[in-house]
């Protein structure tokens, strides 16, 4: 994985982690509209997940590295996203792949006691193009 800087948020944790990882998948855009996207094709997806929070597990983490991975990973590498039930009536453009990342992500992070926040998704389609996904309003207890 090449070193990347990222758009950072501002964020009032004490705690910051970033995860990197990438996946290789296919979609396509369902409308007349979307020019030659309309066919199916395939990326090599690179995600950058932005954790932030103020209390640490057991383990002195604010969330396992690979637990990010697995969670994305997992379900999506070298599937047709428009087949996914996460993308059941959504195309799956690269913003809605952003934002069903940070669901998913900030679903199983709200399981955990320590209560980290999924503060931000970045999504690299193409190596000119990318999509910031970040959360209007922490709604967290």
């Amino acid at each position: 994985m090449f070193q990347q800087m990222y758009p950072s948020v501002a964020h009032p944790y004490a705690f910051e982690l970033n995860k990197d990882f990438n996946f290789s998948a296919a979609h396509y855009i369902p409308s007349e509209d979307a020019g030659k996207c309309m066919r199916t094709h395939g990326h090599t997806y690179f995600v950058n997940l932005t954790i932030a929070g103020d209390e640490l597990d057991h383990n002195g983490f604010l969330v396992n590295f690979a637990e990010l991975k697995s969670l994305v990973h997992g379900q999506f590498d070298h599937q047709l996203l428009n087949e996914l039930p996460q993308f059941k009536d959504k195309s799956p453009s690269t913003e809605i792949v952003a934002q069903t990342i940070y669901h998913m992500v900030q679903s199983s992070l709200d399981q955990r006691d320590n209560q980290p926040h999924c503060v931000q998704v970045f999504v690299r389609e193409t190596p000119s193009s990318y999509v910031v996904y970040r959360p209007k309003e922490q709604q967290h207890g």
